[in-house]
This record gives structure tokens, C-alpha cells and sequence, in this order.
């Protein structure tokens, strides 16, 4: 007769070092804190991205290049907002002033969205809004992120970037 509280000896014990075996090193930690590091420089790098293609956007229908049709000059809302996007592209791209430009340009594309692309049908993939809803919400995350690392604005000394440096000094964590 067998003992009921005596352990089963069909269960195998874990294998040292296996995940979930104690002593295990925690693998998902380790690349959790490595992608928390990364975190400034996927910001940068996306901040970069969207501030080029929103600056080229508003080029060619300023300039008609990058195989865009001019918008004549003055004509609204068309020639502001390619002003809006290659200005405010370019400040993105760049890194300064990034959280009020990000603003701008993103009440730009609600602007465009609602009053352009809306009209013609509710969804975006309906009326050809992708690009204007996907800038729009895109711009929304840099105002409330910041330009991450790779910003012109750590090299002026700016206010916000400042202020991230000095934390990033003394050990706090930052995200932006």
C-alpha cells in the first residue's frame, strides 16, 4: 500500500536551469530591461521617420517634386497645409521643438481628416484618409512622448530636454 501524502514519483523534478526551474535566470526580465534602454533610440528613430515623410508629403505639394503637383501658392486650405507639413515635418525630423510641432501638425491632420476625407464616407479606408489619420495619431504620441534620443533639442538646451538629461544624470529613469 502506497502513502497518499508520499510524492508522486511520475513527476519528473525540473530540469536545473530550465525556464520556470528555480535558480533560472529570468530571460524575460533581461530583454524587458534591454528594450527599456533601446526605448530613447526607437523614439528617436520613429520621430525621425514620420518628420521625413511628413516634410516630404508637405514638399511636394509645395514644390511639386518627389512626383507631387504643385498646389498654387496662398490657395486654402491646400498650400497652408503643405506649409504646415514641410515646416513642421522638418522641425520633427529634426528634433526641435518637437512636442509643439508634433501638436501642430497633428491638429493638422484632424483638420484634413474631418473636414477632407470624412465627409465622403466614416471610415478611413473608405475615404482615403489613412494617411492623414495615421499622421494625426502619430504626431499625438511625439506631443505626449517627447523626441526621444537623437533630438536637437539635448544639443540646445532646451527646457524638456534638460531637464531629461539632468534626470538621466542623477539615474532616474526617463522614456522620453
Amino acid at each position: 500500500m502506497t502513502d497518499p501524502n508520499a510524492p508522486s514519483t511520475t513527476e519528473a523534478d525540473p530540469t536545473p536551469g530550465a525556464p520556470g526551474a528555480p535558480g533560472a535566470p529570468d530571460t524575460s526580465a533581461g530583454l524587458t530591461a534591454r528594450l527599456n534602454q533601446a526605448q530613447p533610440y526607437a523614439l528617436g528613430l520613429f520621430r525621425i521617420v514620420v518628420g521625413l515623410l511628413f516634410a516630404c508629403h508637405g514638399a511636394s505639394s509645395l514644390f511639386g517634386v518627389l512626383g507631387g503637383s504643385a498646389v498654387p501658392a496662398g490657395t486654402w486650405p491646400g498650400w497652408y497645409a503643405a506649409a504646415i507639413q514641410l515646416g513642421a515635418g522638418v522641425l520633427v525630423l529634426a528634433g526641435l521643438g518637437t512636442r509643439s510641432a508634433a501638436f501642430l501638425a497633428s491638429g493638422s491632420m484632424a483638420y484634413a481628416y474631418f473636414e477632407v476625407h470624412q465627409p465622403e464616407s466614416l471610415l478611413p479606408i473608405q475615404n482615403g484618409g489613412e494617411s492623414a489619420a495615421m499622421f494625426c495619431w502619430a504626431f499625438a504620441l511625439l506631443v505626449f512622448t517627447g523626441p526621444g534620443a537623437l533630438a536637437l533639442d539635448r544639443l540646445f538646451g532646451s527646457g524638456e530636454a534638460t531637464t531629461v538629461k539632468a534626470r538621466e544624470d542623477r539615474g532616474t529613469p526617463v522614456t522620453a
